[in-house]
């Protein structure tokens, strides 16, 4: 079977090539060529020795998944449906600004954790998403959209991708050796020379993964923290009742020693009635304050059968008021790409369910 080079990070790459009696400086030039210059064709790699690229020809490939179908919302944001085999897709959104292009990134097919107000995790979980399938997100997205102008200056950007976020389909902790790996691609100066502090994985709070995160690849870290107190998030994140708030907190702390950035971002998708009111702002000031952090505000993004509701402007106006008079930096996410269904909470991709979670929810419906 060829091998896949999209799955080797550098390291990988030089000690493969060892084994085909290489040179590691070999490695280094055909890794800029896949990575940088975006080339899968190994003819085209036009400084290497052609004993080389006839080897690789035989034995290797550069094959990211397949694109099932890309969407542009009126916005500009741009989603794509990768083939993730037999009934399977994940989704990728890239999202473009005027001083950066923020790609959000999927680790695995569905996801286990079944956070209720997100309509990836009602999916149901197939498995884990390879090295090649993750950074081949980015692999696709940076060299397609190279040749896309930006809406508001016209120019094409050499690197149209210059952030990116674990925040797509699937808990990035869960499947930490290979988000680790294409992490430390996308870091890699012969490949996309992506800052620390412009690469955020988000988790849904895997206390011992976050620790192994701080020792192996401290990048950014998000929290989807939703709630101030247990006995909320053990409802709407289940994850919570294995590892609690004050472990989290814990965790947040431990990590700010290691991390690119001095504070962390608590995500907080705001559920009308449920985790909206003033009470909960002043529980979050309370649970956050030996933490530095930031706080960004989701509003909920609908989606069939939920049973949640977006919040009323007003009620998102006045919590966020609360934080920021007890001196927090607050943002509030705008909505982009819900014409495409490519907002926060909206990607739900094609997933072949494994956990028997969506069966059951049939049944119990039904009952």
């Amino acid at each position: 079977m060829s091998q896949n080079l999209l799955d080797l990070d550098l390291e990988g790459l030089t000690a493969w090539f060892a084994e085909l009696g290489e040179k590691p400086f070999r490695a280094r030039q055909v890794f800029h060529w896949v990575h940088q210059a975006g080339v899968a064709d190994f003819a085209q790699m036009t400084d290497i020795a052609k004993s080389l690229r006839e080897k690789l020809q035989q034995q290797a490939v550069v094959a990211a998944p397949a694109v099932n179908y890309a969407h542009t919302s009126a916005d500009g944001t741009r989603k794509w449906l990768f083939d993730a085999g037999v009934g399977n897709g994940i989704e990728t959104v890239f999202i473009p600004e005027d001083d950066r292009g923020t790609l959000c990134v999927s680790s695995q097919v569905g996801c286990a954790l079944e956070c209720t107000f997100c309509s990836t995790g009602r999916q149901g979980f197939n498995r884990n998403l390879t090295v090649a399938e993750i950074i081949g997100q980015l692999w696709v997205a940076q060299h397609s959209l190279k040749t896309v102008p930006n809406r508001t200056t016209g120019e094409i950007a050499e690197r149209p991708v210059s952030n990116v976020v674990m925040m797509g389909m699937g808990e990035p902790l869960a499947n930490f050796e290979n988000v680790v790996t294409a992490l430390g691609i996308m870091l890699d100066d012969h490949a996309y020379g992506l800052s620390r502090r412009r690469v955020t994985v988000s988790t849904s709070g895997l206390v011992p993964a976050m620790d192994r995160l701080a020792e192996r690849r401290p990048v950014a870290l998000a929290v989807s923290l939703h709630a101030p107190n247990d006995a909320l998030r053990d409802q709407i994140v289940p994850i919570n009742k294995k590892y609690p708030l004050a472990e989290l907190m814990a965790a947040c702390r431990r990590y700010l020693v290691h991390a690119p950035r001095d504070f962390i971002t608590f995500e907080y998708v705001m559920l009308a009635g449920v985790n909206d009111q003033p009470e909960h702002a002043r529980q979050l000031i309370e649970l956050t304050r030996e933490v530095p952090c930031k706080f960004n505000l989701i509003p909920f993004n609908p989606f069939p059968d939920s049973g949640y509701e977006k919040p009323r402007a007003d009620a998102m106006r006045a919590f966020r008021e609360i934080l920021q008079d007890a001196g927090y930096v607050v943002t509030t996410r705008k909505t982009r790409g819900d014409d495409i269904d490519a907002a926060c909470g909206q990607l739900a991709g094609k997933v072949a369910d494994k956990s028997g979670r969506v069966m059951k929810r049939m049944h119990k419906e039904a009952a």
